[in-house]
């Protein structure tokens, strides 16, 4: 078997999306975005999470050159023998597991949660996350754009950011769109757009007006592919498999966390001037809460 079998057939379903039928763009979207289920899964299950028939299973076999649906899987199959094994089940999630039907709940949230990090973790190439670092460093201004939960990532993201990273700016601000934030934009800027499946049309439609001006482009999302209308510079892909019906961003998170250790440590002696700043500031000013200490009166 050859190893690259598995790398070639991604990057051509990625090159041959735009021109596929619906049904086909969607099982080709699932492969990218879960090599891994792909192989693992036999192919009625891939169906039922892809939502098309096991026979679109196998015409995107045959559109992708395959003389079978198990000739297409057998190289993803096989990369998940050398793959690094998900984190073992630890026996507290038995005995959650174990202590009734919330627990059985809790217990498979749990281990998700936990499972998907790992995976997000393990897809970070450590020569992209380089160039990411250096493209924000580097920038004029750093825009980071996102709506509805993905927003709550990005506040996060810009909270902590912008003591190592002093151009970040959350945009929109002040009810206005990203597009308003965006009108002076221009080549020596980057944006940060964080997005997930369903992917807002305010962000997308950011994202190609941000391309448009010359700036450069940087996704979070749970795929690197998005769009046939544009192309980020760089993707930093999280998994957001969910045992619930919204997508469970602890992988988006753990990503996150990792590019803001990237940023403070390159960020160097002046980063850690700007984070000790902010933390003088906050204390001169009594912004965090301190237990009083009693007096007790002896009569």
């Amino acid at each position: 078997m050859d190893p690259t079998l598995k790398n070639r057939t991604i990057s051509n379903l990625k090159a041959i999306l735009p021109d596929l039928s619906p049904r086909l763009r969607t099982v080709a979207k699932y492969i990218v975005d879960h090599p891994s289920d792909f192989g693992l899964d036999p192919i009625r299950e891939t169906a039922r999470k892809c939502g098309v028939s096991t026979y679109t299973l196998v015409r995107m076999a045959e559109r992708s050159g395959f003389d079978s649906y198990d000739e297409m899987r057998e190289p993803f199959r096989q990369a998940l023998v050398s793959a690094v094994p998900v984190m073992e089940r630890p026996g507290w999630i038995d005995s959650l597991h174990d202590s009734g039907d919330l627990g059985r709940v809790q217990a498979e949230a749990s281990m998700n949660a936990m499972s998907i990090v790992q995976r997000s973790l393990e897809r970070q190439d450590p020569a992209r996350m380089s160039r990411v670092v250096q493209m924000l460093l580097e920038a004029e201004n750093v825009y980071l754009t996102a709506v509805r939960a993905s927003y709550a990532m990005a506040y996060y993201f810009h909270y902590v950011g912008r003591m190592a990273l002093p151009t970040l700016q959350l945009i929109p601000r002040h009810m206005n769109s990203a597009i308003d934030e965006l009108n002076h934009a221009g080549p020596g800027d980057v944006m940060i757009a964080i997005s997930v499946t369903p992917y807002s049309r305010e962000t997308i439609e950011a994202c190609k007006f941000a391309l448009a001006r010359g700036v450069r482009l940087v996704m979070v999302s749970d795929s690197d592919v998005i769009s046939s209308e544009f192309s980020a510079h760089e993707t930093l892909v999280a998994s957001v498999i969910t045992t619930h019906h919204f997508g469970c961003f602890s992988g988006v998170m753990a990503v996150l966390e990792t590019l803001l250790a990237l940023l403070v440590d390159q960020g160097g002696a002046g980063a850690r001037a700007r984070i000790k700043s902010y933390e003088d500031l906050r204390k001169d000013n009594n912004a965090y809460w301190i237990a009083q200490k009693k007096t007790l009166v002896f009569g």
